[in-house]
């Protein structure tokens, strides 16, 4: 594993957290084959930085960021908050009782060294110093959905084909307590 430094955000970040989102989107939409999506793209961008507004509004109650530095370069993100109106739509539960975990962004020049397990790791163990035994976790992208099935195994719920022939949408249901 790297000597990776965890850390929460803070306002001086802003500007790096906007690039490295827009890295990271255009990045993985690219591997996924749909780098051609160019409004989706930055809905999604957009979506992150009002991810780590609420972050920043409410202190890391409404959303909570944590962030991955090598030395002085930020290498990994990774956040949960109120799940997306996709796994509400989907899940029996009231949205008011579980999180979702998401924005877990890896550079490329750093996946596969152990990052992305170091930060689901931190946030889980987050997650626990709160009393939150389960949360929520979906993609739609499928070399995500690769690593997430390898890390947690096949999805609570699968929707196939959900955005076009062989592009499905996974959903977990994970327990806190299994994976910290």
């Amino acid at each position: 594993m790297l000597p990776v430094t965890l850390r929460r955000p803070t306002v001086t970040d802003v500007h790096i957290l906007h690039r490295f989102f827009e890295l990271m989107i255009f990045d993985t939409y690219e591997k996924d084959g749909i780098g051609d999506k160019v409004e989706d793209i930055q809905q999604e961008i957009e979506e992150k930085k009002t991810y780590l507004e609420v972050d920043f509004r409410s202190n890391g109650k409404d959303r909570f960021f944590l962030l991955a530095f090598l030395d002085d370069e930020l290498i990994g993100t990774i956040e949960y908050g109120p799940p997306n109106s996709l796994i509400q739509e989907w899940v029996e539960e009231d949205p008011q009782t579980f999180v979702e975990v998401g924005t877990v962004y890896i550079h490329p020049s750093y996946q596969q060294k152990g990052v992305g397990s170091f930060l689901v790791k931190s946030m889980l163990v987050e997650l626990h110093a709160k009393q939150m035994t389960r949360f929520y976790l979906d993609s739609g992208f499928i070399a995500a959905q690769q690593v997430w099935c390898k890390k947690f195994g096949a999805p609570t719920i699968h929707l196939k084909d959900y955005w076009g022939k062989d592009r499905d949408h996974m959903i977990w249901n994970l327990s806190v307590q299994k994976y910290i």
